[in-house]
C-alpha cells in the first residue's frame, strides 16, 4: 500500500487562483512523492499487460471538500506511481472509496 498526505485542491484541473508556474512546481513535487512512496512500498505481482486495478481510499482532513473533485487531484500521483512501476498509467483502473475525515488527511493506494 502507498500512503501519501491528502492531495490539495490546487492539484485539481480547475483550481482557481493558482499560477501555472506554481502549479507545475506543485505537480512535480507530488509526482516525485508518489514515485518515492511506490519504490518504498515495493509493489509486486502486477499483471505484465492489461488493466491494473487500483483502489484509492480518500481520508480527507475535514468535510468541507467536494468528494467528486478528489479524483482530479490524483493525476500527478498516478503519474509518479506509473513511472516507478515502469508502466503506462492508462492501464490503471481506479476504484475510489471515501472514508470519514481524519487528521491529518491522507490518501491510500493499494493494488
Amino acid at each position: 500500500m502507498i500512503t501519501l498526505p491528502f492531495p490539495p485542491s490546487s492539484l485539481s484541473g480547475h483550481a482557481e487562483g493558482v499560477h501555472w508556474a506554481s502549479k507545475a512546481k506543485l505537480t512535480k513535487k507530488w509526482r516525485a512523492w508518489a514515485f518515492a512512496a511506490t519504490l518504498v512500498a515495493k509493489v509486486s505481482g502486477l499483471p505484465a499487460d492489461g488493466d491494473i486495478v487500483i483502489t484509492v481510499t480518500f481520508y480527507p482532513p475535514n468535510r468541507r471538500s467536494d468528494r467528486t473533485n478528489f479524483a482530479n487531484r490524483m493525476k500527478p500521483i498516478f503519474d509518479g506511481i506509473a513511472e516507478a512501476l515502469k508502466v503506462n498509467d492508462r492501464r490503471f483502473v481506479p476504484v475510489y472509496k471515501y472514508a470519514d475525515p481524519v487528521k491529518p488527511g491522507r490518501v491510500e493506494v493499494s493494488f
